[in-house]
């Protein structure tokens, strides 16, 4: 049968991949924050420092250049006088005295680099501007600054603002980390409790006193209430299952010391006999349950060493005894017939009865078979088959298939048979036939065979 659905895998829960603990999605946020708001600091100061010096050099450069020009204009004879730039003026007739690397540049503030005579490199803001002398010739006017320097200290700043946006990053995540740790010890000292918790059963001592009035306080109490209702509901589930035990014994002894008498007496016809034998099936049906439930309750894992065969053809015989006039099934077993299960024979009894009753309910015409492998039984059936929905479900307490129509049942039979497999270790499975024909196979797999 299909594995139920876990928490892990059902809709609209989150995966255990894209779960993280809440301690990470803290230390994840200081991370985040402090690598924001130390990035968004380096590129705004870088930006508003390289908006500023240029704003400076290049209304510098022009003020400059303007003046320049106005003095060739204005006094051509006079020299030029300049207060930290470099600059020169020529005219088309001794442009090819000049640089090509100004000697071309058109009007406007531009980069230039270039190498000096020590072959140091440096970087030239240029201001370039035309003119018109006093005799109509033609002049270009260039004043430069050095902003070698400039590009330098840029370079140290960034080299700084990385070093400050590693460092707040770090600082962020330290920080992270240790409120995270603060955050959740007591989350952390809540499930440690939780798991010391779970060994100790219904003696185990409240969590919420262990913790102050907040919300892990709060939480802790709530888990108090609810593992008192677990508690509660458990202990009368056992109590329940224990007094109905014990009160189903006593009828079902006197109901089989009635009829093992009435089987003694010598004049009992084959009808009445028939009918005292079924009797007798249902007492022991009835016992072996009862033994069964109780062991449920409780929990406990009793040994045995039951022959699968032999619970098999009781369970058989006491299907054909109860056949109903018009359904008469080919009820059969084959296969390893020595196969020993270290289990109760009750136990058993309930188990394989749940898996055969049920093929008989579901099966109007044809057969169903018991068949004994190496360490498993299979019961097979011509029935109406199983669809999607009944394959997924079956296991579930009160869920009747599709096919069920107007039989009797409550639906527990093999949510019963699923509580024995998780205390025994066995595996059961039923699944539509996979010859081609119509019907289904329930198998019941062992985990202890001899």
């Amino acid at each position: 049968m299909p594995d139920k659905p876990t928490r892990s895998n059902l809709p609209g829960l989150p995966t255990r991949h894209n779960r993280r603990r809440l301690r990470t999605r803290i230390v994840l946020s200081f991370f985040l924050l402090g690598l924001g708001l130390t990035s968004l600091f380096a590129l705004a100061t870088n930006y508003i420092r390289d908006r500023i010096e240029n704003q400076l050099i290049e209304k510098t450069l022009k003020r400059e250049v303007e003046s320049l020009v106005a003095q060739v204009e204005q006094h051509p004879d006079q020299p030029k006088f300049f207060l930290i730039f470099d600059a020169r003026t020529w005219g088309d007739d001794n442009a090819y005295k000049i640089n090509p690397l100004y000697r071309d540049l058109p009007e406007g503030v531009h980069e230039v680099s270039e190498y000096d005579e020590k072959n140091v490199p440096h970087t030239w803001k240029v201001a370039v501007q035309r003119g018109q002398s006093a005799n109509g010739k033609p002049f270009t006017s260039i004043v430069r600054y050095d902003i070698t320097g400039a590009a330098e200290s840029t370079a140290k700043l960034m080299r700084w603002l990385f070093g400050a946006v590693v460092g707040f990053t770090l600082l962020s995540l330290a920080i992270g980390w240790w409120s995270a740790s603060r955050v959740m010890s007591p989350v952390s000292d809540l499930v440690r409790l939780i798991r010391r918790r779970s060994g100790e059963g219904a003696n185990a001592k409240a969590l919420a006193p262990r913790f102050p009035n907040d919300e892990v306080g709060e939480l802790a109490r709530a888990l108090d209430d609810y593992s008192d209702r677990i508690n509660d509901a458990a202990r009368r589930e056992r109590e329940f299952n224990a007094d109905v035990s014990h009160e189903l014994r006593t009828p079902l002894a006197v109901i089989r010391s009635t009829v093992e008498l009435m089987l003694e007496q010598p004049d009992l016809n084959d009808k009445m006999r028939e009918r005292i034998l079924r009797i007798q099936r249902a007492q022991e049906g009835g016992t072996a349950i009862t033994e069964t439930l109780l062991l449920l309750s409780r929990g406990e894992r009793v040994r045995g060493e039951t022959s699968v065969a032999r619970v098999a053809e009781q369970l058989l015989d006491a299907h054909r005894l109860q056949q109903r006039r018009g359904k008469q099934l080919d009820l059969r077993m084959e296969g390893n017939t020595a196969l020993m299960v270290d289990a109760p024979e009750a136990t058993v009894n309930v188990a394989l009865g749940n898996l055969i009753a049920n093929a008989v309910r579901y099966t109007d015409a044809g057969s169903v078979t018991v068949h004994i492998g190496a360490d498993s039984v299979d019961v097979i059936d011509t029935g109406r088959g199983l669809s999607e929905e009944d394959e997924q479900r079956m296991a579930e307490r009160g869920y009747r298939g599709g096919a069920s129509g107007n039989t009797k049942g409550a639906g527990i039979g093999l949510a019963i048979v699923t509580r024995i497999c998780a205390l025994y270790g066995w595996q059961m499975q039923v699944q539509p036939r996979r010859d081609g024909t119509i019907g289904t196979v329930a198998t019941l797999s062992f985990s202890d065979v001899r």
